[in-house]
């Protein structure tokens, strides 16, 4: 089983690899790629084709989505981040931005970008059901919560008008309204990634730019300990 998740490793890496160039080229013609409102991103999340969860699973295999990602949606590095159980509106949202070019922040994105190119709606709506059907991942060692960082779950920082996680990803992080997504389980590499890109504002698919105001106000320390908390969740 190890030689078959690593063959999918080095199939799915050089299919990606191949698409580098047009990565690149592409990422120049969609940079005026419209930004979400949340009018627009209600329209397209109740536009979402019913998923087929069995033929996520195919799409997840054929694809190359589980050589990043997993066959189970646990990846198999911490280069790429956890989608099992992952909300399936998120998943879909996100694979809609990459492939219209509101997600090209790093080389990660660009990977992605030539992977969901030949994607359908259907095909997206699919691999996001398969993902949501999935057990979070679970961390094998729990570790002692930070205070600071169950105090920003919860009660946010009013003093530097900071809201709550709780309040868009819930109290057990499993995610909330409108694509806010579950956070329970997620890798702690991919996690601290994600939330520095926001606040250095590299990333900006985030509807009203709600991530990238919230995240600009946390220093490396509280971003460490969030993902640290959530991924031991």
């Amino acid at each position: 089983m190890k030689t078959l998740q690593l063959s999918f490793i080095g199939v799915g890496a050089a299919l990606l690899l191949s698409g580098w160039v047009w990565a690149n080229d592409a990422a120049h013609e969609v940079a005026d790629a419209v930004k979400w409102k949340p009018a627009t991103l209600r329209v397209a999340l109740a536009d979402m084709p019913t998923g087929d969860i069995s033929r996520g699973k195919e799409l997840n295999t054929q694809l190359m989505c589980a050589s990043c990602h997993g066959e189970n949606g646990v990846a198999p590095t911490s280069n790429w981040p956890n989608v099992a159980g992952q909300k399936t509106d998120y998943t879909y949202k996100m694979l809609l931005d990459y492939q219209s070019g509101l997600r090209s922040e790093d080389e990660r994105s660009k990977l992605m970008t030539v992977a969901v190119e030949p994607m359908s709606q259907q095909d997206m709506a699919d691999v996001a059901a398969y993902y949501a059907s999935l057990p979070a991942h679970e961390a094998r060692v729990k570790v002692p919560v930070p205070a600071d960082a169950e105090r920003l779950v919860r009660k946010g920082d009013p003093t530097r008008l900071i809201t709550p996680c709780a309040s868009c990803h819930g109290v057990k992080g499993q995610g909330g309204k409108e694509a806010a997504p579950a956070l329970a389980g997620q890798s702690e590499k991919a996690f601290i990634r994600t939330m520095t890109l926001y606040k250095n504002g590299e990333r900006d698919n985030d509807v009203n730019k709600a991530m990238a105001q919230f995240a600009a106000k946390l220093t490396d320390e509280e971003i460490r300990q969030l993902a640290a908390y959530y991924q031991g969740l």
